[in-house]
Protein backbone atom coordinates (compact mmCIF):
# COMPACT_ATOMS: atom_id res chain seq x y z
CA UNK A 1 0.00 0.00 0.00
CA UNK A 2 1.41 3.53 -1.06
CA UNK A 3 1.96 6.29 1.68
CA UNK A 4 -0.81 8.38 0.43
CA UNK A 5 -3.65 5.76 1.09
CA UNK A 6 -2.05 4.17 4.27
CA UNK A 7 -2.65 8.04 5.32
CA UNK A 8 -5.89 7.98 3.83
CA UNK A 9 -6.54 4.95 5.48
CA UNK A 10 -5.72 6.49 8.83
CA UNK A 11 -8.01 9.01 8.60
CA UNK A 12 -11.01 6.83 7.47
CA UNK A 13 -10.55 4.22 9.39
CA UNK A 14 -11.59 5.88 12.78
CA UNK A 15 -14.19 7.91 11.61
CA UNK A 16 -15.85 4.91 10.97
CA UNK A 17 -15.37 2.75 13.83
CA UNK A 18 -19.41 4.20 15.23
CA UNK A 19 -20.65 3.07 12.15
CA UNK A 20 -18.67 -0.66 12.71
CA UNK A 21 -20.30 -1.00 15.80
CA UNK A 22 -23.94 -0.25 14.29
CA UNK A 23 -23.14 -2.17 10.69
CA UNK A 24 -22.00 -5.20 12.77
CA UNK A 25 -25.16 -5.45 15.00
CA UNK A 26 -27.54 -4.31 12.05
CA UNK A 27 -25.47 -6.80 9.54
CA UNK A 28 -25.88 -9.36 11.68
CA UNK A 29 -30.07 -8.53 12.26
CA UNK A 30 -30.47 -8.94 8.64
CA UNK A 31 -28.44 -11.81 8.51
CA UNK A 32 -30.28 -13.62 11.06
CA UNK A 33 -33.51 -12.56 9.36
CA UNK A 34 -32.19 -13.82 5.74
CA UNK A 35 -31.29 -17.48 7.34
CA UNK A 36 -35.26 -18.00 9.40
CA UNK A 37 -36.55 -17.12 6.19
CA UNK A 38 -34.74 -19.82 4.28
CA UNK A 39 -31.59 -17.86 2.43
CA UNK A 40 -28.69 -18.67 2.71
CA UNK A 41 -24.60 -17.42 2.97
CA UNK A 42 -24.58 -16.45 -0.88
CA UNK A 43 -28.16 -14.71 -0.91
CA UNK A 44 -26.61 -12.57 2.15
CA UNK A 45 -23.58 -12.54 0.25
CA UNK A 46 -24.85 -10.88 -2.85
CA UNK A 47 -27.45 -8.65 -1.44
CA UNK A 48 -25.00 -7.03 0.71
CA UNK A 49 -22.38 -6.61 -2.04
CA UNK A 50 -24.44 -5.60 -4.72
CA UNK A 51 -27.68 -3.69 -2.77
CA UNK A 52 -26.06 -2.81 -0.26
CA UNK A 53 -29.03 -0.68 1.28
CA UNK A 54 -29.96 -1.49 4.61
CA UNK A 55 -33.17 -0.62 5.12
CA UNK A 56 -34.44 -1.75 1.54
CA UNK A 57 -32.33 -5.66 2.52
CA UNK A 58 -34.53 -5.72 5.12
CA UNK A 59 -37.60 -5.06 3.29
CA UNK A 60 -36.40 -7.01 0.76
CA UNK A 61 -36.36 -10.32 3.01
CA UNK A 62 -40.28 -9.67 2.44
CA UNK A 63 -39.77 -9.12 -1.35
CA UNK A 64 -37.59 -12.38 -2.00
CA UNK A 65 -40.34 -14.71 0.36
CA UNK A 66 -43.40 -13.82 -0.83
CA UNK A 67 -45.06 -13.11 -4.58
CA UNK A 68 -44.02 -9.44 -5.06
CA UNK A 69 -45.15 -7.40 -8.69
CA UNK A 70 -42.09 -6.65 -9.86
CA UNK A 71 -43.56 -2.94 -10.03
CA UNK A 72 -44.47 -3.04 -6.43
CA UNK A 73 -41.43 -3.52 -6.03
CA UNK A 74 -39.61 -0.82 -7.85
CA UNK A 75 -42.25 1.54 -6.16
CA UNK A 76 -41.46 0.47 -2.29
CA UNK A 77 -37.67 0.51 -3.30
CA UNK A 78 -38.09 3.94 -4.81
CA UNK A 79 -40.38 5.13 -1.75
CA UNK A 80 -37.65 3.93 0.78
CA UNK A 81 -34.51 5.09 -1.16
CA UNK A 82 -35.94 8.38 -2.15
CA UNK A 83 -33.85 10.12 0.49
CA UNK A 84 -30.53 9.49 -1.42
CA UNK A 85 -31.70 11.81 -4.15
CA UNK A 86 -30.94 14.59 -1.43
CA UNK A 87 -28.30 12.88 -0.57
CA UNK A 88 -26.61 12.85 -3.59
CA UNK A 89 -27.21 16.70 -4.20
CA UNK A 90 -25.55 17.54 -0.59
CA UNK A 91 -22.53 15.53 -1.94
CA UNK A 92 -22.05 16.74 -5.59
CA UNK A 93 -19.02 19.07 -4.19
CA UNK A 94 -17.65 16.86 -2.33
CA UNK A 95 -17.38 14.02 -5.20
CA UNK A 96 -16.40 16.24 -7.78
CA UNK A 97 -13.22 15.22 -9.39
CA UNK A 98 -12.99 11.91 -8.26
CA UNK A 99 -12.66 10.07 -11.15
CA UNK A 100 -12.73 6.24 -11.23
CA UNK A 101 -13.74 5.55 -8.43
CA UNK A 102 -17.02 8.15 -8.50
CA UNK A 103 -19.34 5.87 -9.31
CA UNK A 104 -18.59 3.31 -6.32
CA UNK A 105 -18.81 6.35 -4.31
CA UNK A 106 -22.12 7.26 -5.45
CA UNK A 107 -23.52 3.39 -5.03
CA UNK A 108 -21.68 2.82 -1.68
CA UNK A 109 -23.36 6.28 -0.12
CA UNK A 110 -25.24 5.23 2.83
CA UNK A 111 -26.92 7.39 5.52
CA UNK A 112 -24.11 6.70 8.04
CA UNK A 113 -21.12 6.99 4.90
CA UNK A 114 -22.84 10.31 4.29
CA UNK A 115 -22.77 11.63 8.40
CA UNK A 116 -18.90 10.18 8.07
CA UNK A 117 -18.11 12.43 4.75
CA UNK A 118 -19.75 15.07 5.17
CA UNK A 119 -18.86 15.69 9.09
CA UNK A 120 -15.41 16.62 8.25
CA UNK A 121 -13.34 17.37 5.85
CA UNK A 122 -9.91 15.02 5.51
CA UNK A 123 -6.86 17.52 6.70
CA UNK A 124 -4.80 19.21 2.68
CA UNK A 125 -2.11 16.33 3.33
CA UNK A 126 -4.72 13.53 2.77
CA UNK A 127 -5.51 12.70 -0.56
CA UNK A 128 -9.87 13.37 -0.57
CA UNK A 129 -10.45 10.33 -3.19
CA UNK A 130 -8.93 7.59 -1.66
CA UNK A 131 -10.40 9.33 1.66
CA UNK A 132 -13.73 8.92 1.10
CA UNK A 133 -13.32 5.52 -0.96
CA UNK A 134 -12.02 3.93 2.15
CA UNK A 135 -14.80 5.66 4.22
CA UNK A 136 -17.07 3.99 1.86
CA UNK A 137 -15.70 0.53 1.49
CA UNK A 138 -14.47 -0.11 5.29
CA UNK A 139 -18.53 0.93 5.82
CA UNK A 140 -19.75 -1.78 3.01
CA UNK A 141 -16.89 -4.06 4.59
CA UNK A 142 -18.62 -3.70 8.05
CA UNK A 143 -22.46 -4.67 6.60
CA UNK A 144 -21.15 -7.66 4.75
CA UNK A 145 -19.39 -9.27 7.85
CA UNK A 146 -22.15 -8.59 10.07
CA UNK A 147 -24.59 -10.05 7.54
CA UNK A 148 -23.06 -13.19 6.86
CA UNK A 149 -21.81 -13.08 10.35
CA UNK A 150 -25.71 -13.21 11.31
CA UNK A 151 -26.00 -16.22 8.61
CA UNK A 152 -23.86 -18.20 10.23
CA UNK A 153 -25.51 -17.61 13.86
CA UNK A 154 -29.17 -17.67 12.59
CA UNK A 155 -27.74 -21.75 11.61
CA UNK A 156 -26.19 -22.53 14.90
CA UNK A 157 -28.47 -21.06 17.39
CA UNK A 158 -32.35 -20.48 17.30
CA UNK A 159 -33.59 -16.95 17.64
CA UNK A 160 -36.91 -15.28 18.36
CA UNK A 161 -36.51 -12.38 15.51
CA UNK A 162 -39.51 -10.19 17.01
CA UNK A 163 -38.67 -6.77 16.86
CA UNK A 164 -34.94 -7.01 15.16
CA UNK A 165 -35.58 -5.25 12.07
CA UNK A 166 -35.98 -2.44 14.71
CA UNK A 167 -32.22 -2.04 15.04
CA UNK A 168 -32.28 0.35 11.86
CA UNK A 169 -34.49 2.59 13.35
CA UNK A 170 -32.23 2.77 16.68
CA UNK A 171 -29.75 3.57 14.53
CA UNK A 172 -30.89 6.42 12.59
CA UNK A 173 -32.08 7.76 15.69
CA UNK A 174 -28.83 7.51 17.44
CA UNK A 175 -27.31 9.39 14.54
CA UNK A 176 -30.03 12.17 14.15
CA UNK A 177 -29.67 12.74 18.29
CA UNK A 178 -25.40 13.42 16.95
CA UNK A 179 -26.30 15.35 14.20
CA UNK A 180 -28.58 17.40 16.59
CA UNK A 181 -25.65 17.99 19.42
CA UNK A 182 -22.43 18.59 16.75
CA UNK A 183 -24.50 21.54 15.53
CA UNK A 184 -25.71 25.07 16.56
CA UNK A 185 -28.67 25.44 14.12
CA UNK A 186 -31.38 23.15 14.75
CA UNK A 187 -33.73 24.63 12.08
CA UNK A 188 -33.23 21.74 9.45
CA UNK A 189 -33.40 19.63 12.27
CA UNK A 190 -36.93 20.52 13.38
CA UNK A 191 -38.13 21.18 9.02
CA UNK A 192 -37.14 17.50 8.88
CA UNK A 193 -39.40 16.74 11.99
CA UNK A 194 -42.19 18.40 11.50
CA UNK A 195 -42.28 17.54 7.47
CA UNK A 196 -42.41 13.82 8.53
CA UNK A 197 -44.99 14.18 10.91
CA UNK A 198 -47.22 16.07 8.52
CA UNK A 199 -47.13 13.64 5.69
CA UNK A 200 -47.26 11.14 7.86
CA UNK A 201 -50.76 12.18 9.09
CA UNK A 202 -51.36 12.81 6.06
CA UNK A 203 -50.12 9.89 3.45
CA UNK A 204 -49.68 7.01 6.18
CA UNK A 205 -47.05 5.13 6.75
CA UNK A 206 -46.95 3.47 3.40
CA UNK A 207 -46.53 6.13 1.59
CA UNK A 208 -45.40 9.63 3.04
CA UNK A 209 -41.58 8.98 2.24
CA UNK A 210 -41.34 10.93 -0.75
CA UNK A 211 -43.95 13.77 0.01
CA UNK A 212 -42.08 14.41 3.21
CA UNK A 213 -39.02 14.56 0.95
CA UNK A 214 -40.42 16.77 -1.34
CA UNK A 215 -42.03 19.11 1.29
CA UNK A 216 -38.33 19.15 3.43
CA UNK A 217 -36.43 20.10 -0.13
CA UNK A 218 -38.97 22.93 -0.39
CA UNK A 219 -38.63 24.46 3.43
CA UNK A 220 -35.20 24.04 2.90
CA UNK A 221 -35.12 25.70 -0.10
CA UNK A 222 -37.10 28.88 1.40
CA UNK A 223 -35.12 29.08 4.29
CA UNK A 224 -32.13 28.94 1.79
CA UNK A 225 -33.64 31.76 0.41
CA UNK A 226 -34.53 33.69 3.43
CA UNK A 227 -30.81 33.64 4.72
CA UNK A 228 -29.38 35.47 1.65
CA UNK A 229 -31.85 37.87 1.51
CA UNK A 230 -30.54 39.07 4.83
CA UNK A 231 -27.21 38.75 3.71
CA UNK A 232 -27.78 41.31 0.83
CA UNK A 233 -30.02 43.63 2.99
Amino acid sequence: MSREKKMAFAWAFPRTIPVMVGYLALGTAYGILMKVNGFGFWWAAAMSVFVFAGSLQYVGITFLASVVHPLYAFLMTLMINARHLFYGISVLSRYRDMGAVKPYLIFGLTDETFSVVCGEEPPENVDRRTAYFWVTFLDQLYWIAGSLLGVLLGGLIPFDTTGMDFALTALFVVIFVEQWESQRDHRPALIGVAASVICLEIFGADSFIIPAMALILAAAAGLFWLEGRKERS
